[in-house]
This record gives C-alpha cells, sequence and structure tokens, in this order.
C-alpha cells in the first residue's frame, strides 16, 4: 500500500486523557486498573474506567447524540488539540473530501440498559427521551463526530468486536488509494458498559485480579475503555524525521469458534503475513510488536504460536492491555497510537501486571519497558468469530 501519513493523533483511557499522560505511564511501567465500582455492577473484576467521561458535556446543538459513549468521544477528541488540527484538515481538503471511519463495539448500549430500567410497568414501552437512532446505534459514533466537525464526506462505523478500530485504518487507506477522499479521521471508542461486564463474567473471561497478559498463571481479561483517534493523510508534504506513517495492513477471517480463537493462531498468522505483504517489509524490519495479548489463556497462547511462526523469537513484544485493560473496539486504535508513541520515543512498552512468563510461549516478551532504536511496529487486534487484523507503522516512509 502507498504509505499515509499519521498527520495528528490522541489517545484517552484510564491512564489518563491525552498523549502526554500515556508516553509518562509507559516509562513508569504503570497501570490504570482498578477495581470494579461502575454504575451497579457487583463483579470480583478489576476493570479500566475514565472518571472524567462524567464531566464532559456535549454541546447542545448534538444534546439527541448524549450518552457515555459520545461524552468520551468529545473528551478524546479535544486531546492534544486534536480536534484543531482535524478542523484544519477539513479547511484545507474540503468538508467533502475527508472521510470518518470509527470503530466500536457496543456504542452507546449503556443508554439502552438504563432506559430499560424506566419501562412503562403496563406495557413495557421504552420512554420517549430514549433515543436508539443517536445513541445504541453504532453508526451514531461517526455521525456524531461528523456532525460536530462539519464533515460531509463518507462515513462509516466498523463493528467487528475487538479488531474493529484496528480494521478502520485498512479501510480508510483503501478509499484514500481509490481517490474518494484525501485525508480521513479514524479511530474507536468503546465505554463501559453493564453488557460487556456480564457477558464476559458469564463466558469466564474476565480475572478477579488485574489481567496479566502471557503470564503462566493468567485467567482472564480486565475490561476497560478507551478512545483514540489518528489523522490519515498522503504524505506528499515532507514531513520530519519523527513522523509515523501506516505502512501496510493485512486481514483475514478464520470463522474457527464464535468466542475462541483458531487453536494455532491461523487468523493471526494470516493477518501478519499480510500486513508484511502490504508494507513490502520482512518478517526482520519488524522492531516491535504490540501482541492482542488479552491474557486469557486460549487468546495468548494462540497468538503466541502464531507470532512465533511468521516471527521466530527475535522481535521485543509485550501487551499493553495490563496497563489499560482490554477496550475492546477501542483496542485497535488505542494500541496503534501507543505503536507510534514507541516508535517515536525510542521506548519499548512493558507489561504492567505481567509477573512470570508461560514458559510454552517461546515469544521476546518484554516485561518491563526500555529504550530502543525502533522504525518500524506492528499491532496485533483479534476479534470474536475470527475477525483479525495487523497494522504495520513506520517512521521516515517517505
Amino acid at each position: 500500500m502507498t504509505p499515509l501519513l499519521l498527520s495528528a493523533y490522541t489517545v484517552t483511557t484510564c491512564l489518563g486523557v491525552g498523549i502526554n499522560a500515556h508516553r509518562e505511564a509507559v516509562r513508569q511501567g504503570r497501570s490504570g486498573l482498578g477495581p470494579c465500582r461502575f454504575e451497579t455492577v457487583d463483579l470480583p473484576t478489576w476493570v479500566g474506567e475514565i472518571e472524567a467521561v462524567d464531566a464532559q458535556a456535549l454541546p447542545a446543538a448534538l444534546a439527541a447524540y448524549d450518552c457515555r459513549n459520545h461524552r468520551l468521544a468529545l473528551l478524546a477528541l479535544r486531546a492534544d488539540g486534536f480536534e484543531d488540527r482535524v478542523r484544519a484538515a477539513v479547511a484545507k481538503h474540503g468538508a467533502s473530501r475527508v472521510g470518518v471511519f470509527m470503530g466500536t463495539s457496543t456504542s452507546g448500549i449503556l443508554e439502552t440498559e438504563l432506559a430499560y430500567r424506566q419501562r412503562d410497568p403496563a406495557s413495557g414501552a421504552l420512554p420517549a427521551t430514549f433515543g436508539y437512532a443517536t445513541t445504541h446505534n453504532p453508526h451514531a459514533l461517526s455521525e456524531f463526530l461528523r456532525r460536530h466537525l462539519g464533515i460531509t464526506g463518507m462515513a462509516m462505523t466498523i463493528s467487528t468486536a475487538c479488531s474493529s478500530s484496528a480494521k478502520v485504518f485498512a479501510a480508510a487507506a483503501r478509499q484514500i488509494e481509490l481517490g474518494t477522499i484525501d485525508a480521513a479521521l479514524v479511530g474507536g471508542v468503546d465505554s463501559l458498559c453493564l453488557t460487556t461486564l456480564y457477558g464476559f463474567a458469564s463466558l469466564e473471561l474476565t480475572s478477579a485480579q488485574p489481567c496479566r497478559p502471557y503470564d503462566a498463571e493468567r485467567d482472564g481479561i480486565s475490561i476497560g475503555e478507551g478512545a483514540a483517534y489518528a489523522l490519515l493523510e498522503r504524505g506528499a508534504q515532507a514531513a520530519d524525521a519523527q513522523a509515523v506513517w501506516l505502512l501496510g495492513a493485512g486481514e483475514s477471517s478464520d470463522a474457527h469458534h464464535m468466542s475462541a480463537p483458531h487453536p494455532e493462531g491461523l487468523g493471526a498468522k494470516l493477518a501478519m503475513e499480510a500486513a508484511l505483504r502490504s508494507s513490502s517489509l520482512q518478517p526482520s524490519d519488524i522492531h516491535y510488536i504490540n501482541l492482542h495479548g488479552t491474557a486469557t489463556p486460549a487468546n495468548d497462547s494462540a497468538e503466541g504460536k502464531a507470532v512465533s511462526a511468521v516471527f521466530g523469537a527475535r522481535v521485543p513484544c509485550s501487551s499493553t492491555k495490563g496497563a489499560t485493560g482490554h477496550t475492546l473496539g477501542a483496542a485497535g486504535a488505542v494500541e496503534a497510537v501507543l505503536c507510534a508513541l514507541a516508535l517515536v520515543d525510542g521506548h519499548l512498552p512493558g507489561s504492567p501486571g505481567t509477573r512470570e512468563l508461560d514458559p510454552s510461549i517461546g515469544l521476546c516478551y518484554q516485561l518491563h519497558g526500555g529504550p530502543a532504536a525502533l522504525r518500524h511496529a506492528l499491532t496485533n487486534s483479534f476479534g470474536f468469530g475470527g475477525s483479525n487484523c495487523s497494522l504495520v507503522f513506520g517512521k521516515a516512509a517517505a
């Protein structure tokens, strides 16, 4: 693929709001996870909650879109001057030449959960104030951002579970290559809700302690919420040596099982190989891998086999979900930005929470972060149903 410049990017998770909060947390090896106290949830698990979301208000003109997911979306959009950068791109390219590509898994489902508590006791009807189209509907996220930013170009929401906001990079790149748009706002937003917390618990996939990716005694995920964005543009103009580029994207669908990965990591392997082909790079060109690394026994084992098959045990890798929690549909974008930070800072992220590596998984896994010369990084995002996506980022692509 033709390299695309990440001309701006930002991230918000339980580690904090914006790039600097994440840069500092990565350097300190800090986790933002805490015991679950969200809403009325009564579960013995840890989560990555963002307290600042509750205080974020939406503009009056967009009051119909008010929900936790969109408050988080706006909170993250305003960090690092990112909203201003997007508005500048709209002015530069034209409102119809900028696209919006968002990933989410549950969108504003919390609004539906709260509305069900207010059903009419006789008819069971939901309250008249509830608006599915502007809250719970997955496309509401893209439409909210589109309206807020004055963008009239194409817009889509991808909802493929945990690969959602990785796949938006690939979708946007295809449209830029086709010439339908000149720039794209890509990213993902997913917020805490009862459905995911109780749902993953019912699948016996949540841990009663902070998650421990690739640990010998890992026993489940810690759910988090988060939002991350990037502005993708053609790199016709000169960029500095620290600029980060999207170099390649690989997607696959192994459809092995509704909620379990292929035991040998078949789909993961196909996605990573496709990403390398797309970027015209060899496995030896990759200097860091941000693993999907959810900390479930099956996921880490399968991904470990796939990574080993493609890269051997040479490439430093880690899962950052011990720091942020698993942000589900936002994870791809969150971890793409963490890869960009690793490239710019020359600093490998560690793996907060992981204590003793699983000896059966032979990877160059980084328990602790540290300085390193990095030029190319790959990030993995794998979703339920076998929906897989790998992205390759690099410096000095031009």
